[in-house]
């Protein structure tokens, strides 16, 4: 069977990647840790390691049981990683909430001001005046020293234990839909309530990203299984498609992050 076919081909170099991974794990017996992973590249993993338990394992670390993104280990089938192994830092700061609000794209853009590639970035907390951050270890001390302002606020971060890191879970409404083809606009459009000509000018906008990866082609077919996400709308999912209508449309169930 091929190892392709059930993947997208901008899939392929991370396929390629685990399965790098996972022979060295079979071969020498050595673990390996992955940078943070979004929900996508952690269900490829979990679909590649764990077709052969006897031989790998793997499990995903973000410090909070409701990271979104998270760190993976790939070990021996005798190994069993704890949570120091994933090399998760959680960084925290207070900021003066009354003088200036901060949003998850202050703190991204900051952070990617560094020079810092995303994959060192897991989830990011704000709430009450306070951000929080989920780091990569080998970079922890480099952000501390110089992520020192976000927006108009001076911050000074510092470490802090796993526990404290408030990462709220995430809601799904489920619900039934029915449409016309997969494509991007038109399930788009059933999912925000959107015309077609406004889901094609979102998706023309560079706004749609589908799997974390903006998405600029009204045509692009979806797979259930696919994570959607509108700028200023919020993320939803297609979880499956259940057949076809009598007038040949398709049934397909979604459901969108409360």
């Amino acid at each position: 069977m091929d190892l392709y076919q059930h993947f997208r081909k901008e899939e392929y170099p991370f396929i390629d990647q685990v399965m790098s991974w996972k022979e060295d794990v079979e071969r020498v017996y050595e673990v390996r840790l992955s940078d943070f992973l979004d929900p996508r590249e952690q269900d490829i993993l979990a679909s590649l390691v764990g077709t052969n338990p006897d031989t790998a394992k793997f499990k995903f670390y973000g410090a909070s049981s409701y990271a979104e993104r998270k760190r993976a280990i790939i070990a021996p089938f005798y190994e069993e990683p704890k949570a120091e192994d994933f090399q998760v830092t959680v960084l925290e700061a207070a900021f003066p909430a009354k003088f200036v609000q901060l949003a998850h794209r202050d703190v991204m853009g900051a952070f990617l001001s560094l020079g810092i590639k995303r994959k060192k970035l897991g989830d990011i907390a704000i709430d009450e005046g306070k951000i929080q951050i989920a780091v990569a270890a080998e970079i922890a001390s480099y952000v501390t020293a110089n992520l020192t302002m976000i927006k108009h606020a001076k911050i000074r971060l510092e470490e802090v234990p796993a526990d404290r890191f408030r990462i709220e879970p995430g809601e799904w409404k489920e619900a039934d839909k029915t449409v016309s083809s997969l494509r991007l606009d038109t399930v788009l459009g059933e999912i925000y309530k959107l015309s077609r000509k406004d889901a094609q000018e979102a998706i023309s906008k560079g706004i749609v990203k589908v799997n974390y990866r903006t998405v600029e082609d009204a045509k692009f077919a979806l797979h259930p299984g696919d994570l959607i996400s509108l700028r200023g709308k919020g993320r939803s999912k297609l979880i499956s498609v259940n057949g076809e209508t009598k007038k040949e449309k398709l049934r397909i169930s979604i459901a969108r992050l409360e």
